[in-house]
């Protein structure tokens, strides 16, 4: 468990009620309202830091504030104001509705506090003026005497004073699946919080009274809660979209100031100039940019929700596909929270019926209801089938057992049911003769083995009933024959192994994070086929430096006994060595964690802090859940890079190849309109990327952005699009002395004919013939293709500038686009690198 913010008794379950009382200034008879108020005053509302709500006003400036969207913001204002009102407002709409989208999608987050402020309780009982009363759960201060019941929820942290057969269910705050026995009295272990109660735990069974020590954000509960306070940092997805649009942003500004001023400097004129340059501008944008990134996203929201899969944040599919390790809790993930009846066995250690049979008689007359009982019963199921119940013990907390007498087909028989050490001092027999001190040692042996696999025991015993039936008195619970022992297991899912080894071999590793203990850990780990030789408790991270921790975490692929702030503490240090992490929990003290890890998931079903800190929440609790999403993150990457590839290795290459023959030809290579017809039936042509199928080996290993490998491609890409632009000026000017009309019509043809049915080869890293694109686009691409090649030819043509080039002419274009497609497939493999570095 986390430590508070404020240093008052830090670790108080060490302490005594003495020794707390002297630190908080107050008595073990409760406070007094005046005494409580000003208390109120020092310490605050026992409630939460709320979290940062941003309104919809400031969400949408934050979006439009990035390169990219001020970049093609620019653009359209530009080129309404230059004359193409239609492609300017076409730029400014696409930009709208991808803020629009975006914002929407992400406005789950808004609720967090109010998810929160419903996962506690709303009154709490508590002594004031020298009686118990019912007051808001917000004016609990330190010094506060509380009586908690069965159902309640812990209001506070507390140290418990007195307790009747109290238990209580903390799984949300540490993962351990079994009720924890609660009881007064001093601690020897430091580990050992079992005279404390923590807030957000629930009261299963009994009452207890205890006093106040830390409320609010300084709680277990409150410092969990208080990570949705903060502010989200950028994911890599933003972070590597923001980067890519700074770097266009520096192109676009260099390229069109570069031409504006040689064309000045020579003569040319300052109007035509301008015009020509803002067309550059909007030419090397990649306004489809922001509707093709958050329309492939919503495809793949709507298929992983087909997946069980509910996407709160678009940008996580993304980090979801480029996750490196997954970081797990262990309770409702790899296991089921299930407790089951693993063995049954008898005195001598043999598997035997008997023990599970008598134990399951105690769980339907007379048990707690707790979760062995429940298992007790499933596993023997009609056990009790001929019993009746004739007087019962109820299970003493500070002796650890209880009983109940039973008439059936044996006669009267007494039953004892505890704790091993507990009921192992109240035997004088077993089956096969007296105990003594050496067979009870075995015994104790024998569950401390099954302790290290995983398992926890119970002890069954019994003794002949002798007399008439009655209550069952703490005396009669003697001279008792030792029966054997009952061994529980939270067993591992079916699927984890699988699911596991499946993440494997798609390049995700797995790492355990649990509350639980490190024996458990540790055998689960080896159950499903993770690295189990070596496991990190709480302890041992809390020695470690920062810098420390990031070389362990590579070793270790288990960690026990954590508490939440070593959970992010571990999520960090493996993001430090270069990991893009995900993690997945469903409890209070998983939140910390699913805040800063780069892809937060939570499960249906899950605590509400944790649903509100994660991006995405699994309808189903299984890894092979997360694999289908992480596939599907590859998928919608893939297709995402598609675009960027495409605007690399054409929009670059012609507006490259644009600006130099505007600084070298006496006219202008292209007119702006013809520019922007280029530019919109380009785009045009990429609208069905969304739809677009992606092969097995882009899904393979985990995608990331890389700007080294894009800068790489568009290095090799663009200036082959420019080699062969080059040449077709050549051929225009020298071999078919080409007019400027003619020169502009002919240019504008292959440029269209380049740069469409390249889109076929750039979709695939293997060869075109062998992955067919989806239909949408082969129908988006080859329809604008069509009305690139029909255009110049139509009464339309002469509104753009365009004539009717020679056949010859138009010839020696269709042998270049030829040679260069054919060049484009060759190169691409040396363009296109794969790799994790960034």
């Amino acid at each position: 468990m986390t430590k508070p913010s404020n240093s008052l008794a830090n670790h108080f379950w060490r302490l005594s009620a003495e020794a707390l009382c002297a630190q908080l200034g107050c008595s073990l008879q409760g406070l007094t309202a005046a005494e409580a108020a000003k208390r109120l005053d020092r310490f605050g509302p026992n409630s939460d830091a709320p979290p940062r709500i941003e309104g919809a006003m400031r969400a949408i400036l934050r979006r439009l504030l990035e390169p990219l969207s001020l970049i093609l913001l620019v653009a359209g204002i530009i080129s309404m104001l230059t004359g193409d009102e239609i492609g300017g407002l076409i730029i400014v709409l696409i930009l709208t509705l991808s803020i629009g989208l975006d914002t929407v999608q992400e406005g789950h987050a808004i609720r967090a506090a109010d998810i929160l402020r419903r996962s506690v309780a709303l009154k709490a009982e508590v002594k004031r003026d020298g009686a118990f009363g019912q007051i808001e759960v917000e004016q609990i201060v330190p010094g506060d005497l509380l009586r908690v019941r069965a159902g309640d929820i812990i209001p506070a942290d507390a140290l418990i004073l007195e307790s009747t057969a109290f238990t209580a269910g903390e799984a949300a705050l540490t993962g351990e699946p079994y009720p924890v026995a609660k009881r007064a009295g001093p601690a020897d272990d430091p580990d050992d919080r079992s005279n404390a109660l923590f807030r957000g735990a629930v009261a299963q069974t009994g009452e207890a009274i205890a006093l106040a020590v830390r409320t609010g954000r300084d709680t277990v509960f409150g410092a969990a809660a208080s990570a949705l306070a903060e502010a989200q940092a950028p994911s890599p997805f933003e972070r590597d979209l923001r980067e890519f649009g700074l770097v266009v942003a520096r192109a676009t500004f260099a390229l069109v100031l570069i031409v504006l001023t040689v064309r000045v400097v020579f003569g040319r004129p300052v109007l035509d100039s301008l015009l020509f340059a803002v067309a550059l501008a909007v030419g090397l944008t990649p306004e489809l940019l922001p509707m093709i990134t958050t329309v492939t996203l919503s495809r793949g929201a709507l298929r992983m929700a087909g997946r069980k899969v509910i996407v709160k944040r678009l940008a996580a599919i993304h980090d979801l596909g480029a996750m490196t390790v997954l970081c797990t809790d262990k309770t409702s993930t790899l296991t089921s929270a299930e407790i089951t009846l693993a063995k049954s066995l008898d005195a001598d250690g043999n598997d035997d019926a008997r023990a599970a049979r008598l134990g399951a008689i105690v769980a339907a007359l007379g048990g707690d209801r707790g979760a062995l009982d429940a298992a007790l019963a499933a596993g023997q199921a009609d056990a009790a089938q001929g019993w009746t119940l004739a007087g019962r013990q109820a299970f003493d907390f500070s002796r650890r057992l209880g009983s109940v007498l039973a008439t059936g087909p044996e006669g009267a028989l007494l039953i004892v049911k505890g704790a091993p050490e507990s009921v192992l001092e109240l035997c004088t027999t077993q089956r096969s003769g007296v105990i003594g001190d050496s067979a009870r040692a075995t015994a104790m042996a024998r569950v401390h083995q099954l302790a290290a696999d995983g398992l926890r025991c119970v002890a069954i015993a019994s003794r002949v009933w002798t007399g008439a039936t009655r209550e069952v008195e703490t005396e009669d619970e003697a001279d008792l024959a030792f029966e054997g022992l009952c061994a529980f297991a939270d067993p591992p899912k079916p699927t984890a192994a699988a699911a596991i080894a499946r993440l494997a071999a798609s390049g995700v590793g797995l790492k355990i994070l649990s509350g639980d203990d490190p024996v458990v850990v540790k055998r689960l780990a080896g159950l499903v086929g993770l690295n189990a030789e070596r496991v990190l408790s709480g302890t041992d991270i809390a020695e470690l430096s920062d810098e420390a921790l990031v070389v362990q975490v590579r070793s270790a692929d288990a960690f026990g006994r954590l508490a939440p702030d070593q959970k992010s503490r571990i999520v960090k240090a493996l993001q430090a060595s270069g990991e893009v992490v995900g993690f997945l929990g469903d409890g209070i003290n998983d939140a910390p964690a699913l805040k800063v890890a780069d892809i937060g998931l939570s499960v249906e079903g899950a605590t509400g802090v944790a649903q509100a800190a994660a991006d995405m929440i699994l309808l189903a609790s299984d890894l092979e859940v997360v694999a289908d999403g992480v596939e599907e993150g590859r998928r919608t990457f893939a297709n995402i890079l598609k675009y960027v590839r495409m605007g690399a290795s054409s929009n670059f290459g012609n507006m490259l190849s644009m600006a130099v023959a505007s600084m070298a030809l006496p006219f202008l290579p292209m007119l702006p309109t013809q520019i922007l017809l280029n530019n919109l039936l380009y785009d045009l042509s990429e609208l069905g990327i969304p739809f677009d199928r992606v092969s097995p080996a882009a899904t393979a290993q985990p995608q990331v952005w890389s700007m080294t490998r894009l800068v790489r491609f568009a290095g090799i890409m663009g200036p082959l699009s420019s080699v062969f632009d080059f040449l077709t000026f050549g051929a225009l000017i020298w071999l078919f002395k080409a007019s400027p009309e003619e020169f502009r019509t002919a240019w504008f043809i292959e440029s269209m004919a380049t740069q469409i049915p390249v889109i076929f080869i750039i979709r695939t890293n293997g060869r075109p013939w062998r992955n067919w694109p989806d239909p949408v686009l082969s129908a988006s691409s080859l329809i604008a293709l069509l009305v690139a090649m029909v255009m110049p030819f139509t009464p339309i043509g002469t509104w753009f500038g365009f004539v009717t080039p020679p056949p010859i002419m138009m010839a020696g274009i269709a042998a270049l686009v030829v040679i260069y497609l054919v060049c484009a497939e060759l190169l691409k493999s040396f363009a296109i690198r794969t790799g994790r570095k960034r």
